[in-house]
């Protein structure tokens, strides 16, 4: 590894530290060097605060001058809520910028690389580039497609079960492994269930973690709003934000209204088959910011999302247990997909050890070019 990627290595690491903490905006960390040394760190640490590169430059001080800046996003260029960062960084004589990866953002998207270049200081791009895309994997597809990133997690059994044939799934993986699904549920916007998970197992879908108090929103997709009033979700509702999306002119007034009282918001939404079309679910999670999703669904919401093509990565838990049974539930029900050549097909596949249970993260295959 060259020092140069290990500066990279570095500023990743640092924008990492901001994990679900930053959305509507992207994780950025930035590392100044001089001579060899590093003489200022910093990373964004929450929407609305100083950027990045701010921080590493008031680390930094009078040593920025005729200094390198590694940043793992293309600097912005424009007044947001906070000022442009590619001002602090002539203002503070940095003489080169090293940059992972150009931002998607319209209006970004080049130009803050070109108003480093006017300034006469040396800009290289690429460094690392597919570890600073991976990183802000959420924000990229949002920016592009108005959209959330939807991450299907599943937790299930070395036979494919995630619950026996009576339904009892409490708990398929241990205690390692659930203290992961409460981080990946901190570093997400929403979390998303079907109306049949909060019948079986009347979730709380909080995160539950010592010393963490972010609260995702609750998402559970009803197409005929059957919620019960008595379910945690909505007795919890005041204390975190909760949405239920409905099809419209599927939902009973009174009971949307008891709902309301109760402080969950209804959506109404255009249907596809009978059920809650995702595709406007998304369009409309997109409109308010909400830029990742985590998909804890049973096997009928889970194949619906997979039917309707909206999953843009898996989580997949196994634990070293067997149940069998032919009602046993897998991980996806529905109709199921009749011939082998149309299966989804997986890709990217990375294992790791979660305690005594194994994790595996992958990614839908994009279709080949015609």
């Amino acid at each position: 590894m060259t020092e140069d990627t290990a500066y990279m290595e570095r500023a990743l690491e640092l924008a990492a530290m901001a994990r679900g903490r930053t959305s509507p905006n992207p994780l950025v960390g930035a590392v100044v060097v001089r001579d060899g040394e590093i003489v200022g760190e910093g990373y964004h640490q929450k929407a609305g605060t100083p950027h990045a590169e701010i921080h590493a430059l008031r680390q930094a001080g009078d040593k920025a001058k005729n200094a390198v800046l590694y940043v793992t996003l293309e600097p912005c260029c424009h007044y947001g809520r906070t000022p442009p960062c590619t001002d602090a960084i002539i203002r503070a004589g940095i003489k080169k910028v090293v940059i992972a990866v150009k931002d998607p953002n319209p209006l970004v998207a080049g130009k803050g690389i070109k108003a480093l270049k006017d300034a006469g200081i040396d800009v290289s791009l690429g460094m690392l580039e597919a570890k600073a895309r991976g990183l802000n994997e959420a924000f990229f597809k949002y920016i592009v497609e108005k959209r959330p990133f939807v991450t299907l997690k599943a937790a299930m059994t070395l036979d494919g079960k995630i619950a026996t044939s009576n339904g009892d799934s409490k708990w398929i993986t241990g205690e390692e492994a659930r203290a992961y699904v409460h981080r990946l549920r901190a570093e997400n916007d929403a979390i998303m269930v079907g109306i049949g998970t909060v019948f079986a197992d009347d979730p709380l879908l909080t995160v539950r973690l010592t010393g963490e108090d972010k609260k995702p929103l609750r998402l559970v997709v009803d197409s005929s709003l059957r919620i019960p009033l008595t379910s945690r979700l909505v007795r919890t509702a005041r204390e975190v934000p909760t949405v239920v999306a409905a099809v419209k002119g599927k939902c009973q007034a009174e009971k949307k209204e008891k709902l309301a009282s109760a402080g969950v918001e209804v959506w109404e939404l255009p249907e596809e088959n009978g059920r809650v079309s995702l595709y406007s679910l998304l369009d409309e999670l997109g409109k308010r910011d909400v830029v990742s999703v985590l998909l804890e669904g049973g096997s009928t919401l889970n194949f619906s999302a997979l039917a309707a093509g909206i999953i843009d990565k898996f989580i997949f838990f196994f634990a070293p247990k067997i149940i069998g049974g032919k009602s046993a539930p897998g991980p996806f029900g529905g109709t199921g997909i009749n011939l082998l050549n149309d299966a989804v097909e997986l890709t990217e596949l990375s294992w790791e050890r979660i305690g005594a249970d194994l994790m595996l993260v992958c990614y839908p295959a994009k279709p080949a070019e015609e």
